[in-house]
């Protein structure tokens, strides 16, 4: 295995990201960067990039693209993104993000934009089952619950299920999410970078499958990872 990747994981809501991106996280030795924890965290720290989103949000509008890009771009900025890679989980989401990122990671850009598929029937079951902390985020479910109680394992937050969590409420965001991935995917096919990859299943043979559609199509830069 040759250490370090530039990874970009997609997939729908309920597709098993988070759990996958951990688990390429840790196959790697690479950072996992979830960009709506790293919002919640900086909202929650009041950093100033966490009181501007935090504006919006108030407000009820979609965070802008570039303030997004800003807190993606100090964290790539660290010297273990720089020196090992990265597994990106929850950014890009549109076209014009995907441009802001190139342009942020230029020269070398990334190795490897993942499409974890799964069926619609499979991520309503799994959304209608999850619970979240709602401290840290941390994601459960009524198949996986916390050790004791409906306390986080993480933190020690309330387990709870999401308000929006119900079927129709999924189906709308799954719909939105078709609209807007679409082309992004599109986009990435079109570059020889996007690997499909099946997300149902258990988490250890999805796990197989995203680490051998990874190497199948990563581009080993000599010298780049040592």
């Amino acid at each position: 295995m040759v250490p370090g990747a530039r990874l970009i994981v997609l997939g729908k809501q309920g597709a098993g990201k988070g759990t996958q991106c951990v688990r390429l996280s840790r196959h790697y030795v690479i950072p996992h960067i979830a960009t709506g924890d790293m919002l919640r965290a900086a909202v929650k720290k009041r950093t100033p990039l966490g009181e501007e989103a935090k504006r919006y949000m108030d407000a009820g509008e979609l965070v802008p693209d570039q303030v997004l890009l800003n807190m993606v771009g100090d964290r790539l900025d660290q010297d273990d993104t720089k020196e090992r890679g990265f597994v990106l989980d929850g950014f890009p989401r549109t076209v014009n993000q995907a441009d802001l990122l190139d342009a942020l990671l230029e020269p070398t850009g990334v190795d490897v934009v993942v499409n974890l598929v799964v069926s619609t029937q499979i991520v309503l079951k799994r959304l209608a089952s999850r619970r979240v902390c709602v401290d840290c985020g941390a994601n459960y479910s009524t198949f996986t619950p916390p050790r004791v109680g409906w306390i986080c394992d993480v933190c020690g937050g309330e387990v709870v299920q999401r308000p929006d969590d119900t079927e129709a409420a999924i189906k709308r965001r799954l719909d939105l999410y078709e609209k807007q991935t679409a082309p992004l995917i599109s986009r990435y096919r079109r570059s020889g970078k996007l690997a499909v990859v099946r997300g149902d299943g258990l988490a250890d043979v999805v796990t197989d499958r995203l680490v051998k559609a990874v190497d199948e199509r990563r581009q080993p830069r000599p010298g780049r990872w040592s």
